[in-house]
């Protein structure tokens, strides 16, 4: 992410207490039944209201009758092709780039490979970003980040909720820092890599500052998930020189108000062999970092590559081991400055013993788009890829040969600071919500939804003139996150249960009266 093009929600950064305060440490997630007080129905009537303000033509807005408190955005979606074991679902941190608002309420996003939406959790207070599928306990689990996004970079915590949706982990740094939104990795050791950003005085006349200047390092922090113990730390400052960066000093740059962010850290990954890829965007480095002594082992990319020579890429996010000596990496490319026509992701070849850098494949949009900042690159499995294009609001999934088998949208003006596939199986604890319509024609227009109930195939509908005297009157396949079924029945009482494809019940919603 560039200092220059910022994250919407800017202004200044703030605590631990305030973000507590505001709802980010611990907040709550939106549930249908939250309705039933006064206070969750002044916020749902709140969002209603703003959403219908800002909602654009042309339908890029989901209005829902069983979840009038959503309204994430529609999703463009033209599935080309479905490759043998592509994951089914695609996770997005839906935000505005610079705008004051999204289309649609900013949150987390699951969404199947064809843009229905499977789970929305709206969160408007600071923003949610590296929303992501990864392993905790041997389980899979959501991940994110949360807080308030400053020029350059974040101050928020780290979160972990199991497959019911339930927050079951927060993680903060230590050592006085707080976390900042580029990187939430989860290791498998029970370990979080987290980065963080800390201001220092120093002397910048090396870069045509002052002597008494400031400078922002980036920090690698290696979290105890369980017991929040930080293991291990590394600071740029100590290892980095301010003459790797590419990025100048700019004018009025280098004070406390406005300190030099040389480096600019903005992901961490596990190599091959146990130690640290730290990605620094204003560099154009990839460092390989020791992880028990923090000696950086050699530099891929920038002005002083150990590497080469096809190691050339300029403004990187998200660089991932994929295997011995090989690693991928988002290619923003756009600056600025703009240094090649359009962004990538690409797989390099590395040889450690000859010092060589080989580009094995480059993954690109046939729009040709450039990314001035974020994005990330995803292998899958059979050699494809999942490109998340950062700033511009698309993502794309790639064959092994290159070609395109999926390409997303976000409504123009939102996006996503990374973007990721992958398998979900989601079981809230939530009922399913149900909203009843008289049928003009006959019977009853049903409809319902269960927010994240990722494995309901099968609505059956339940009716009766009491409560207690209810029978089957309707089944019908899921249709998308709110399907409409006609019952032959006027009720006044209906209750619908899901069942996955199996035939087992999954759950069923409350009592419901026709008005």
């Amino acid at each position: 992410m560039s200092r220059r093009n910022l994250l919407a929600g800017g202004g200044a950064v703030v605590g631990l207490a305030a973000l507590a305060g505001a709802g980010a440490v611990g907040y709550k997630w939106a549930r249908h039944e939250d309705a039933n007080t006064v206070e969750s129905a002044q916020r749902a009537a709140a969002a209603a209201k703003q959403a219908a303000a800002q909602k654009p033509p042309g339908g890029e807005v989901h209005s829902f009758l069983t979840r009038p408190d959503l309204q994430p955005p529609v999703l463009s979606v033209d599935v080309l092709s479905t490759p043998a074991g592509v994951p089914p679902y695609v996770f997005l941190g839906n935000k505005s780039y610079r705008g004051p608002a999204a289309i649609g309420q900013p949150g987390l996003l699951i969404a199947q490979r064809g843009g229905d939406i499977a789970w929305f959790n709206p969160i408007t207070q600071y923003q949610v970003l590296d929303f992501n599928v990864q392993s905790y306990k041997g389980k899979p689990v959501l991940t994110w980040w949360h807080g308030e996004t400053g020029s350059t970079y974040g101050h928020g915590n780290c979160y972990i909720a199991d497959s019911s949706y339930k927050q079951i982990a927060e993680v903060k740094c230590g050592n006085g820092l707080m976390a900042d939104m580029h990187e939430f990795n989860l290791t498998s050791q029970g370990t979080a890599l987290v980065d963080s950003y800390k201001p220092q005085q120093v002397d910048l006349t090396s870069v045509g500052g002052k002597k008494n200047g400031y400078v922002v390092g980036g920090v690698v922090q290696e979290i105890d998930i369980a017991t929040g113990d930080v293991i291990f730390q590394w600071d740029s400052m100590d290892h980095v020189p301010l003459s790797e960066s590419m990025v100048g000093l700019g004018k009025g740059v280098g004070t406390s108000d406005n300190p030099y962010d040389y480096f600019h850290i903005n992901s961490i990954g596990v190599a091959w062999d146990g130690d640290l890829l730290v990605s620094s965007r204003n560099t154009s480095t990839v460092y390989k970092i020791g992880r028990r002594d923090g000696k950086v082992k050699w530099r891929l990319g920038g002005k002083s590559s150990d590497l080469g020579p096809g190691s050339k890429f300029y403004y990187q996010h998200h660089v991932r081991s994929a295997g011995t000596g090989v690693v991928s990496i988002f290619d923003d490319a756009g600056g600025p400055p703009q240094m090649e026509p359009q962004s990538r992701g690409i797989v390099l070849k590395l040889d450690t013993t000859k010092m060589t850098a080989t580009l094995q494949q480059a993954f690109t949009s046939p729009a040709k788009l450039l990314a001035p900042n974020q994005g990330s690159m995803q292998l899958l499995p059979g050699g494809g890829a999942f490109v998340g294009w950062g700033a511009q609001p698309y993502y794309t999934e790639f064959a092994a040969d290159g070609s395109v088998t999926m390409q997303g949208q976000l409504p123009n003006g939102n996006q996503s600071y990374r973007a990721f596939t992958g398998d979900w199986a989601g079981y809230p604890t939530d009922k399913p919500a149900v909203a009843l319509r008289a049928n003009p024609a006959q019977g009853t227009g049903v409809y319902v939804s269960w927010n994240g109930a990722t494995e309901v195939a099968t609505w059956q509908v339940l009716a009766g003139k009491h409560p207690s005297s209810l029978a089957a009157v309707a089944t019908q396949p899921r249709t998308g996150f709110e399907t409409m079924i006609t019952a032959d029945s006027t009720g006044p009482y209906f209750v619908v249960a899901g069942y996955d494809a199996s035939g087992r019940q999954l759950g069923e919603s409350a009592i419901e009266r026709l008005a």
